[in-house]
């Protein structure tokens, strides 16, 4: 049986070295679950912090990422705006190699790269997992959602068995646990984030609650709050505008209001490093 240290308990990470941006994938081999949107948002949050963010969009065919940022740019030159806005590039390359060639491109100009994973297994999503500093996992709250990571009893919800993606994330950090050493790099941190918990009944929220924390522990990852349905998410992409471009969103509503709290309450939680490029490294939080 799998175990872990306490999972409730973020990974602490050392400084990283210069030319070493701090590592976010967000990986899910389900569509749906919010993944594109949340690692925008995060990106988009970290440069308003005033932190220089690469991201890397791993599906060429959707590039949901990608066109998210080209949409951002074309606004701000419409409006003869400047707003905070990362980098991004598409994954094009043949091979695993090229790949990682691609991340040390990146990442010696940058203080934190973003990599979305696509909506599938493959070996270029699996070399993105083994190089995350933190890996973020959004889901949908529900069982649905919840067997990507493991399968729970039909009659008690008691978690049954290991999923094949919770299987390939364990894979992973033990690989990673030797890039540790030898790159000097954090151990990863893995955080399940729980997206849409606004449509879900209370019972079932419970049962979810209940079986997340068991499987954490046995697992080793994080679970904290995300981003609730709302429409203005869907609404913001074709101009690439995030809930932070307060001033260019017109009037915001309170429900828009909250979500940004959700959002700001999500970025604490993934306990990312403070950066300071003057010393020339990642400082810890």
């Amino acid at each position: 049986m799998m175990s872990a240290a306490d999972p409730t308990e973020p990974v602490v990470a050392r400084a990283l070295r210069k030319g070493q941006a701090h590592r976010i994938v967000f990986a899910n081999e389900k569509g749906g679950t919010g993944k594109s949107t949340t690692a925008v948002h995060i990106a988009v949050a970290l440069t308003f912090l005033g932190a220089r963010v690469s991201a890397i969009d791993l599906d060429p065919r959707q590039r949901t990422t990608h066109r998210y940022i080209e949409n951002r740019l074309a606004t701000l030159e419409k409006r003869g705006l400047t707003l905070p806005t990362p980098y991004c590039e598409v994954f094009r390359g043949e091979t695993t190699d090229d790949l990682i060639a691609m991340i040390r491109r990146l990442e010696a100009s940058c203080d934190f790269l973003i990599i979305d994973n696509p909506g599938r297994d493959d070996p270029f999503a699996r070399v993105a997992v083994e190089q995350a500093d933190t890996l973020v996992t959004p889901m949908n709250d529900s069982f649905v959602d919840f067997d990507l990571i493991g399968q729970v009893d039909a009659e008690t919800f008691k978690v049954k068995k290991l999923s094949f993606f919770a299987e390939l994330i364990w894979e992973a950090r033990m690989k990673r646990s030797r890039m540790t050493i030898e790159q000097q790099r954090p151990e990863m941190d893995w955080i399940v984030v729980r997206n849409r918990t606004g449509h879900v009944e209370a019972k079932n929220q419970a049962r979810l609650h209940k079986a997340l924390n068991e499987m954490s522990k046995r697992v080793g990852f994080r679970v904290t709050q995300g981003l609730s349905e709302r429409v203005i998410y869907r609404e913001l992409f074709p101009s690439g505008l995030t809930l932070l471009d307060k001033g260019h969103l017109g009037e915001l509503g309170t429900s828009h209001l909250v979500a940004r709290q959700e959002l700001r309450a999500l970025l604490k939680a993934l306990n990312l490093p403070e950066f300071s490029r003057e010393q020339g490294e990642l400082v810890l939080a």
